[in-house]
């Protein structure tokens, strides 16, 4: 897609935007709430530049936001019905805020898993009661990967280049790597988490989505308050100064033509000159109980926290959505259950000796075998397969989900950023590159060389035709 320049306005760009949702998202599915202020805040935009007051490099671009992140002028659900029909927000995240303020257009409100994926544990990853079920633009009887699904599929479909997703464990990487797009999880803290509707305060960021590195940056560095310009650290593709650790245990093994395509990839950074340093192995990351306690734990208070910031007369705490959940048991609980949210609604607070207990096994399984790994081996980052390809969606019995890449960062606190690497039976994949905390700009520069040397070889990455069965 085009940026805003002297020669497609901001307004201009989102008809064109809307005219492709028309003509697309019936299939996809991935916008659940178009903005019918776009056009209007596009023109205002466009005054602005005509009058040679220019915000930033994002100055009239559209962008889509997850409909778990509030807006004070569309409403904000998190998929559920319990909030549908409540009054939108009465402030922005200061994330959206912030992108306001660098000229960017909201477009709309993208479909999400819903309750970002931790309600019940047979869901299946793009439905939401709200917004319905969003579909991989490659191949539409496959997953889009969630809970940022449509954010994911956007982007893919060509809705906009640009769009903000949350992640807790996987949220981001999982729909970036399934619909062959940049998805970036910023160290935990680098973004505000106000505003967002949470599940883990511990866990819990946004990130860009996009189609390049290079927007991932110019998003990433608008969203953390312009800091630091992270597009700069997009240099071109010379790695001879990097050395990256490639995990194979417990990450590779769990696809064939996944690693077939990775080991391709490990090759094209080689050809960039990084030094890979092979045949390591982190730990495995904790125990799903420990971390399923961490995050029941944190849903019960954080919840309640956000419920309080929302309007008068809607629910207020996990119980009065539990409730909710019950009195519309057709539609709400049709496909799978709310297990998660009873386990949640029945723990006794953040000072719970299971709680601390689990927190800090959870900590250290994900900080001290990353940071460990790095240490020991003089390493700047490590790389490995993202995730399955896409698995066909069964809204019967729940996700199908082979292997992945995100549960050490999720534990740890730290970024991840998946970049598309190749096609399995015409299905995109990724890798991802994870670090320590704070080594967001050394993930773009990795990301972007390896984009930079992969397009040069094989050609942009495919566009989807919206078949329907792969």
């Amino acid at each position: 897609m085009k940026g805003v320049s002297s020669t497609l306005s901001s307004v201009a760009l989102v008809e064109e935007l809307q005219a492709k949702s028309r003509e697309v998202d019936p299939l996809v599915n991935a916008i659940c709430t178009p903005n019918p202020a776009a056009l209007t805040h596009a023109a205002q935009l466009d005054t602005e530049r005509g009058e040679g007051r220019v915000r930033g490099p994002l100055h009239g671009v559209p962008v889509l936001v997850k409909d778990n992140i509030d807006t004070a002028d569309l409403p904000t659900t998190a998929g559920s019905l319990a909030l549908a029909d409540q009054p939108p927000p009465p402030d922005d995240a200061p994330l959206v805020g912030r992108l306001r303020e660098a000229g960017c257009v909201v477009l709309g409100k993208t479909n999400l898993s819903e309750w970002a994926n931790f309600r019940g544990s047979a869901s299946s990853s793009g439905w939401s009661a709200y917004g319905g079920l969003t579909r991989n633009p490659y191949a539409l009887n496959r997953s889009a990967g969630g809970s940022s699904s449509g954010s994911g599929a956007a982007v893919a479909a060509g809705l906009a280049d640009y769009a903000i997703g949350t992640e807790t464990n996987g949220s981001i990487v999982c729909p970036a790597a399934l619909n062959g797009i940049v998805g970036l999880k910023p160290t935990v803290g680098l973004i505000p988490q106000q505003g967002i509707v949470p599940i883990s305060h511990s866990q819990d960021t946004a990130g860009p989505m996009t189609r390049t590195v290079t927007q991932a940056a110019a998003l990433l560095s608008v969203m953390t308050g312009s800091r630091t310009d992270y597009t700069e650290h997009c240099r071109g593709a010379d790695l001879r100064d990097m050395r990256i650790g490639v995990p194979r245990g417990p990450l590779w093994g769990y696809s064939i033509g996944l690693d077939q395509v990775t080991e391709q990839a490990l090759e094209t950074l080689s050809r960039c000159g990084a030094t890979l340093v092979d045949q390591l192995s982190l730990p495995t990351p904790g125990g799903d109980e420990d971390q399923l306690q961490v995050l029941a734990h944190e849903l019960k208070v954080d919840m309640t926290a956000y419920l309080a910031t929302r309007a008068p007369g809607g629910p207020r705490t996990l119980e009065d959505l539990i409730a909710f959940n019950r009195e519309h048991a057709d539609v709400e609980l049709q496909w799978f259950g709310q297990e998660l949210f009873e386990r949640a609604a029945a723990t006794e607070g953040l000072s719970s000796p299971i709680y601390v207990a689990s927190r800090l096994t959870a900590l250290r399984a994900g900080r001290d075998g990353i940071d460990g790994l790095l240490r020991d081996n003089q390493l700047d980052a490590l790389v490995c397969p993202s995730y399955s390809p896409a698995w066909t969606i069964d809204l019967v019995n729940g996700d199908h989900v082979l292997g992945s890449s995100s549960s050490h960062a999720a534990l740890a606190g730290y970024p991840l950023l998946s970049v598309p690497s190749g096609l399995v039976a015409g299905l995109p994949v990724g890798i991802t590159f994870s670090g320590t905390a704070r080594s967001d700009a050394t993930l773009i520069r990795l990301a972007h060389a390896f984009e930079t040397a992969r397009i040069a070889a094989d050609g942009p990455f495919p566009t989807p035709e919206l078949t329907q069965w792969v």
